[in-house]
């Protein structure tokens, strides 16, 4: 690929300053130090329902670099269906301290990258896509070994022209969200919309009422039998499951294998037109009705399965009536149980169901009206769905522009990214280097700790929007290191990162890589 001009290529290994897996930790219920594992590493961020905590007589086995800061990326490195998956870390409110455990990668960028443009392009297409080739192992512990995250390559570009991007992706994708929401609002709408249409439907209070059991001609069940949990396939029969009439349309795949040397009875075979309600299942459930609209092959009625056998021009009035408020309130109350797991309804308590029944011409029009509605809700549903995916498809669409500099114009005035990558690497040269121990990385700089009690708060007049730690460099000499800073700051750890950063960002304060500290 062609790279802008002022871009350059680099890897993970050039624009980190630290890259290593978390470490295994011994867990406690609770306790003042929590560990990010897989499951909470979510695209939007760390989910807090998952966090596990540390043994508190352990903590001093952590290493100071093992504590994440503000813009950490936390890169899952193992698990089938969640490697590959990241999440920018933020301070949450009520932990100042956090860890990640052995199957999570810590990424912590050093000044040639933002942070937030590294994370973006982690969970672009152009990594995602790769995943698997990236990973090792075998199938069931694949992993995304160190070696490979540092090999990752990226498209550098200026860091001012990244600070663009990142505000242009960050405004887009809040539109993409409200957009998202206001999609994920159509099934509940859905819902709200068919309740009415039905209570509309029956909500005639001058009709007669019947007892289902006046309607009925008869209730037919199928037999209890030991099978396989598996459908039948071709030439072998089978009886359907509560599952095949749970939600809305008859489902023939939810079946199972009746013995190869049982012949069930001709009457219990299901036909096309069938009425069919479940007998047993949780409060919420029991009761399912479902007309059968093309005939199966080969499948019997279950023990849990009844047929209500009704006259042709009644059996979709009785079943949109057990769907309704109405028909589901009766229903949840005669059915009988200790369990909420599983209720059952009787046949002759489904008899007593009382129903509103006009005349036939009157059903008919209902019914037809009814049905209209919900096919147009159903659309409407539908194309949403197709809404949704195609806003994931913008979004990637998005990042895919933004990583091949399409997305913000180039300023001929930005440094190159290569030049500051020249100046970041000069400085690592300079640097005294001593040989990592075998199977151990080499240590990032040295996270402060944090005093007991402090005295000042980025809500502060003189640190908010101020250049609060520049002053305090330039009152140290000119120069100090993050630790040194930190001492003379004053602020709590994640106030001191925010407003560190907040500085870098504003041209305060000019930062060697993380290891010198210069007031502007």
């Amino acid at each position: 690929m062609i790279l802008p001009s002022g871009w350059c290529e680099a890897t993970i290994h050039d624009v980190a300053n630290y890259v290593s897996r978390g470490k295994s930790p011994k867990y406690a219920d609770r306790s003042s130090l929590p560990v990010i594992n897989q499951r909470s590493v979510r695209w939007q961020g760390i989910d807090e329902r998952y966090l596990k905590f540390i043994d508190p007589s352990t903590a001093h086995e952590w290493s100071e670099e093992r504590y994440l800061v503000d813009g950490d990326i936390l890169w899952n490195s193992t698990g089938t269906g969640t490697i590959g998956r990241a999440a920018l870390f933020r301070s949450l409110p009520y932990f100042p301290r956090i860890v990640s455990d052995s199957h999570v990668t810590v990424v912590r960028a050093n000044s040639a990258i933002e942070p937030k443009y590294l994370f973006e392009f982690i969970r672009s297409p152009a990594v995602q896509n790769r995943i698997e080739d990236m990973q090792s192992g075998s199938t069931n512990q694949v992993e995304l070994s160190r070696k490979a995250v540092l090999a990752t390559a990226l498209p550098l570009p200026p860091l001012a022209e990244q600070r663009r991007i990142v505000a242009k992706l960050d405004a887009l994708f809040a539109r993409l969200a409200r957009a998202r929401a206001e999609l994920d609002r159509v099934p509940m709408l859905g819902r709200l919309l068919r309740g009415q249409a039905l209570a509309a439907c029956f909500g005639n209070l001058d009709w007669d009422k019947r007892e289902l059991g006046t309607l009925l001609h008869g209730i037919e069940a199928g037999k209890n039998m030991r099978c396989a949990e598996r459908p039948p396939t071709q030439g072998e029969r089978g009886v359907v499951k509560v599952s095949a009439v749970t939600w809305g349309q008859f489902d023939p795949t939810e079946s199972k294998t009746l013995p190869s040397d049982y012949s069930p009875p001709e009457k219990a075979r299901i036909r096309s037109g069938d009425l069919l309600i479940s007998r047993a299942n949780t409060l919420e459930l029991v009761g399912a009705a479902v007309l059968v609209e093309e005939e199966p092959r080969g499948l019997y009625l279950s023990d849990k399965i009844l047929r209500l056998v009704v006259d042709q021009d009644a059996k979709k009035w009785v079943l949109w009536f057990l769907r309704s408020a109405a028909g589901r309130y009766q229903i949840e109350s005669l059915a009988t149980g200790n369990q909420l797991s599983m209720r059952n309804i009787s046949q002759d308590a489904l008899r007593r169901i009382k129903l509103p029944f006009p005349e036939k011409d009157v059903r008919q029009r209902l019914i037809c009206r009814l049905e209209a509605g919900f096919a147009r809700v159903a659309r409407v549903e539908a194309e949403a769905a197709r809404a949704r995916t195609l806003l994931d498809r913008l979004e990637s669409a998005i990042l895919t522009k933004a990583f091949k500099g399409e997305l913000v114009p180039q300023d001929p005035n930005d440094e190159p990214a290569s030049v500051l990558l020249s100046r970041i690497k000069a400085g690592r040269a300079e640097e005294p280097q001593s040989p990592p121990k075998r199977g151990r990385t080499a240590a990032a700089p040295r996270v402060p700790r944090e005093r007991a009690v402090m005295t000042k708060s980025r809500q502060d007049d003189d640190v908010k929007n101020q250049p609060y730690l520049a002053d305090k460099i330039r009152a140290a000499g000119g120069s100090s290191t993050v630790e040194q800073l930190f001492k003379l700051a004053d602020l709590s750890l994640p106030d001191f990162y925010k407003q560190l950063a907040w500085e870098v960002d504003h041209g305060h304060i000019i930062d060697h890589d993380n290891q010198e500290l210069k007031a502007a």
